[in-house]
This record gives structure tokens, sequence and C-alpha cells, in this order.
């Protein structure tokens, strides 16, 4: 059977992709920072284990277990990630520094910890979680969506750099999505101080209203990751979403002014 590594599996995207695969027949290394939370269950072709993709050790240490237990890692999701919103001023470097920590380096890590394996066996497949906030932007998104961009950079670039060795690369771009990104995965910073800053972040209350209207089940993104795991053609990127479809067809299709222009509507009281 073949195996998929997730990072990120407690809950969401992450959890409903291993729910998905679990059901495929797959080995599934189900990895997260507290496995003592995990509701996915018990079996033998499942392994729910610790990693923090701020902690080194922690990486090194899950995927070698993953690979003792299953023999190798087919597939790996990077999954895990979180949004910080809000003025650039309003964040310290150290909240700064944890964003890209996560989104961007942890996602390094990971990758960088399966590769030697992968490229031994000559595959593998390597799908990275985006965003329609890859592609465009949303007001206060500075940090989150500078990871994000850069996570379509590193992959695209990636994907050069490891298609000659068997290995593919994927991005899965969802849309608005049911999941608790609004909670414990969305860090918010606003000082008191800030004042100048409210009726930005009013406007950017507005956005999310209407774009988070009909978001998306979590479900329906492990189905389009599972496509993605599954392609044998050369397509990298995935839209997950009807959102996602909508609006990275209209950024394409319009110029900055024209696109920014019906953001900026969207926003107004």
């Amino acid at each position: 059977m073949p195996t998929i590594f997730i990072t990120g599996a407690s809950s969401g995207i992450g959890k409903a992709t291993a729910q998905r695969f679990q059901s495929e027949g797959w080995n599934v290394v189900a990895t997260m920072r507290d496995p003592s939370a995990s509701d996915l269950g018990k079996g033998d072709a499942l392994l729910v284990t610790r990693l923090d993709v701020t902690d080194s050790a922690s990486i090194t240490a899950a995927v070698a277990e993953g690979i003792d237990r299953f023999g190798a890692i087919d597939v790996l999701l990077n999954n895990a990630g979180y949004g910080a919103y809000g003025p650039l001023e309003a964040f310290a470097t150290d909240r700064i520094r944890r964003q890209f920590e996560t989104n961007v380096i942890g996602l390094l890590e990971v990758t960088k910890a399966v590769l030697p394996r992968m490229r031994e066996r000559r595959a593998g497949t390597i799908v990275n979680i985006s965003s329609i906030g890859g592609q465009i932007t949303f007001p206060l998104g500075t940090l989150y969506h500078g990871t994000k961009f850069a996570v379509e950079g590193l992959s695209e670039a990636l994907h050069y750099e490891l298609e000659p060795l068997g290995i593919r690369v994927r991005i899965v771009e969802p849309g608005m999505v049911r999941t608790d990104f609004g909670g414990r995965s969305f860090d918010f910073a606003m000082g008191d101080d800030l004042a100048d800053y409210a009726p930005t972040a009013a406007a950017m209350g507005r956005l999310f209203a209407q774009l988070a209207a009909n978001p998306s089940p979590p479900e329906r993104v492990a189905d389009v990751i599972w496509q993605a795991a599954t392609a044998t053609g050369d397509q990298l990127r995935f839209r997950a979403g009807p959102d996602a479809t909508d609006l990275l067809d209209r950024r394409k299709l319009q110029d900055d002014a024209t696109f920014i222009g019906g953001i900026k509507a969207l926003m107004a009281p």
C-alpha cells in the first residue's frame, strides 16, 4: 500500500485528507503538535505522531518513524500553517518570524527530510497547500500572503528541480474553507495606538464576511488533494472550491487596477 505523510492533521484539511486516504486503503502518517488530541482512530495502516514544523528534531523523528513503520513515503502533504493578519506595524519581529517559520521554513524543512528517500527511489509526490492568497491579496494580510506567495514560487521552482528525478510537485489552492482558520489558526494583531488602520480593518471584516458566505467543506479540499496526489500528468496547480476558480480566473484575466478595484468595491460600507 502507498503511504502519505501529512503535516497539520489534527483538524480541518489535514484531518479530512487523512480520512480520505484511509478510505482509499493508503497507509497514513498523520502528524500534529499534540497527537493526544487526535480522534483519527487506530489501525495498522495509521500512524499518528508528533511533528511541529518549527522544531527540526521533531521533523527528523517523525519522518524516520513513518519510514520505519511503512517502508517509504510516497506522498508528502505540506498542510500545516496559520494566518497572521493585521497592520505590519502591529507585529513584533518574533511574530513575523513565527509566520514565516511555520508556513515557509517548516514546509521546506519537512520537504528536505523526505527528499533523500524519494530521490533514491526516483519516485514520490509533494503536495503543498497554498491558497487563493498565494495568487491574490486581501487587506492586512502582508505576512500571510507573503508566505503563500512564497509557497507558490518555491513549489514552481521545485517542480523544475525534482521532475527529472521522478518526483512530482503539486500546489493546491483552496478558497474559503469551513475550518478553524478564524480561530486557533488565525493570528490577528491590532494595537490600541494604531487607530489609523481601523477603517481598513472594518473593511476587511466586510470583505471576509462576503467571501466566507459559502465556504467549501474540508472534504472538498481533500478530494482535490487526492486528485493532485494521484494525477499522472504534469499539472502543477489544482484549485479547490468554486470561489477559488472564480477569483483566480478573474485575477488572471484582469489587470491590477481592475482586479484591485473590484476587491475595494467589496470592502465598501
